[in-house]
């Protein structure tokens, strides 16, 4: 099975990455075939038109659009901006057709107490309005900057058991919905 995880925020700076990168570590060494897409190294436009395969992408954008087709299922990993997801990461998957039959993790990381919260509930819209099928296992990361250090370490322990939390649920519905989209 192949995931892509998607570090929603373009910021330089960003402490959602931190979380993305461990979410890589820890999904590869699980073994599973496990990407991560930067937004940080994808500067998309505002979308203007929908790549229906990765020969149609412009060329500086084909390799992306390769992966985004090849995943059978994502994590998106997104700070909360005004209440909301990132609107870097939403463009991303504008660009792309809906990603019917895919599972989605849905992760929301925050300095602060609430670790996304907000952006958490409107992801999971956004998870249905792409038809795909969101984990109802979220991972919440409050306090995002003591949980993981800058390389994307966990730095909290007692955070682990929500990781693993996630991870198990995540690829239950993953796997079950990639068994049920495979041709026989």
């Amino acid at each position: 099975m192949r995931i892509e995880i998607i570090s929603g925020s373009p910021r330089q700076n960003s402490t959602t990455l931190r979380v993305a990168l461990y979410l890589q570590w820890l999904f590869t060494e699980s073994g599973n075939d496990t990407g991560l897409i930067d937004l940080r190294e994808h500067h998309l436009p505002p979308m203007e038109q929908v790549f229906f395969s990765p020969e149609e992408a412009p060329e500086k954008h084909r390799n992306l659009a390769t992966r985004m087709f090849a995943a059978d299922a994502f994590i998106i990993v997104t700070p909360e901006y005004n209440g909301s997801y990132a609107p870097a990461m939403q463009n991303l998957f504008d660009h792309f057709p809906k990603q019917q039959h895919k599972a989605f993790g849905l992760v929301t990381a925050s300095p602060g107490a609430l670790g996304g919260i907000r952006a958490a509930m409107k992801l999971q819209l956004f998870a249905l309005a792409l038809f795909g099928v969101p984990s109802p296992f979220m991972l919440i990361v409050p306090g995002v900057d003591k949980k993981f250090d800058a390389k994307g370490i966990l730095i909290d322990a007692a955070f682990q058991k929500n990781i693993d939390v996630f991870k198990q649920e995540f690829l239950w519905l993953a796997g079950r919905m990639a068994a049920a989209t495979t041709p026989v």
